[in-house]
């Protein structure tokens, strides 16, 4: 048989494997992308009934006060979770990789736990948790301070994204605290070392040979919360009961995709929020590989 002839069979059979995924692919991507770029250009009434705007549907989300302040609460939830959630995940993974701990198993346990209960049910334990009166927060806030006023603090009525972050704390920080964990086990030892022999103390080896050694995990775990704080939905819609709270304070983009498709059965408009969604998270990704080459190029 030539080497033609095998090279031919070869790319035949290459083919056949990707096959599968590429239908697939077509099917569930392509085909969904395609519909909703044409979708985003008309004005629909259920899903039977359609109208040709063109670029209609970006010109009144521009103009609509309501998606500017559902990108504003998304953006709050998703700084709350870059600026608190990560760095106290960091932390917990820095005290549990210490070698002086005991029962480091238990404490993985605890802090991973919500994520083993899912996001409904912890969505529900959060709502009981921040009720007004008989809420454990509440409860707890006015034992400390011994002050009864306390327990008159309706969370999610008057301080709606701050029970999102808190709630996303309790849910998110185990899950996180994994990533950076295994990649602290993975740091260096004989680097810790030659850091101690020089004299370099807690901080230092936490800048000098931590930091360098968890970015790669790091950028990987900023990227990945970015991308689960826009795409918000869950949670809010559970504690909220499907609504945006008072004055939309906890609504978010996806929500707001989310009423105007299936609640108001405008398909095209909720595509062009969709799309507006999808361009910002591209941003995000694009701005994010950047900054990493730059750093690589710098180090």
């Amino acid at each position: 048989m030539s080497a033609k002839v095998i090279d031919r069979n070869r790319v035949l059979f290459s083919w056949a494997m990707l096959t599968p995924f590429l239908l697939l692919f077509a099917i569930f991507v392509v085909y969904p992308l395609i519909q909703s770029a044409f979708l985003a250009a008309n004005q629909t009434f259920g899903p039977g009934t359609r109208t040709f705007v063109g670029t209609k549907n970006f010109q009144l989300l521009l103009a609509d006060p309501v998606f500017w302040k559902s990108i504003g609460n998304t953006f709050i939830y998703a700084l709350g979770s870059l600026f608190i959630q990560l760095p106290l995940a960091f932390a917990l993974a820095l005290a549990l990789n210490s070698s002086k701990l005991r029962g480091k198993g238990i404490y993985r346990l605890i802090f991973f736990s919500p994520q083993l209960m899912g996001l409904v049910f912890v969505s529900i334990l959060g709502a009981l948790a921040f009720e007004k009166r008989a809420g454990l927060v509440n409860q707890a806030i006015a034992f400390i301070t011994r002050n009864e006023k306390f327990l008159e603090i309706d969370w999610l009525q008057q301080h709606v994204m701050a029970t999102l972050i808190l709630i996303s704390l309790w849910l998110y920080v185990g899950f996180n605290m994994i990533y950076f964990l295994a990649a602290l086990q993975s740091v260096d030892k004989s680097l810790m070392e030659a850091a101690e022999i020089d004299g370099a103390g807690p901080l230092g080896k936490l800048r000098h040979v931590i930091y360098p050694s968890v970015k790669p995990v790091a950028t990987f775990v900023i990227l990945l919360s970015m991308i689960g704080s826009l795409q918000l939905f869950e949670l809010p819609y559970i504690l909220l009961e499907s609504s945006g709270g008072p004055d939309n304070r906890g609504l978010t983009i996806v929500m707001y995709l989310y009423q105007n498709g299936f609640d108001l059965g405008d398909l095209g408009y909720a595509s062009a929020i969709g799309w507006v969604l999808a361009l910002i998270l591209i941003a995000l990704a694009l701005v994010q590989i950047k900054m990493t080459r730059a750093q690589e190029v710098n180090a």
